[in-house]
């Protein structure tokens, strides 16, 4: 997007998944590694948000994030290909045990996700940074 590339959604872009910020992912493994409830060890979790998250309001958070620095990005849509074969239409974890035997609270939501990393992506990716970085060769 920041390139003015297309960018290309299998199927309507209605298609969910339960999307986790790597902050949540660090918790859950260290609250299993140093859990003392006999209940929780050698168990296997669900580790997301336990919301669903359409590739469509994916696509526009990221738009909407980014239009301040990238204004080209005002009347940017994405390109609808066909639906993957053999992909889940949905995806929504239930972290409910995670929740009750670990103590598992999700800490970023995908907007807060969004908000503390796209920062980072766009020094470091964005047109202007990827030139200023081949001048330093």
């Amino acid at each position: 997007m920041m390139h003015n590339e297309p960018v290309h959604i299998n199927g309507d872009g209605e298609t969910s998944r339960d999307f986790c910020y790597v902050a949540n992912a660090v918790q859950a493994n260290l609250l299993a590694a140093t859990t003392e409830n006999p209940a929780a060890i050698d168990q296997c979790f669900n580790v997301a948000i336990g919301e669903r998250t359409t590739l469509n309001q994916l696509f526009e958070m990221l738009r909407q994030r980014l239009l301040p620095q990238f204004p080209h990005l005002r009347e940017f849509k994405p390109f609808y290909g066909d639906f993957r074969r053999g992909d889940v239409p949905h995806s929504h974890a239930d972290i409910t045990r995670a929740k009750r035997l670990l103590g598992y609270e999700p800490s970023h939501r995908i907007d807060k996700g969004l908000d503390e990393a796209l920062d980072w992506y766009v020094t470091n990716l964005s047109h202007r940074a990827i030139c200023e970085g081949a001048l330093q060769l």
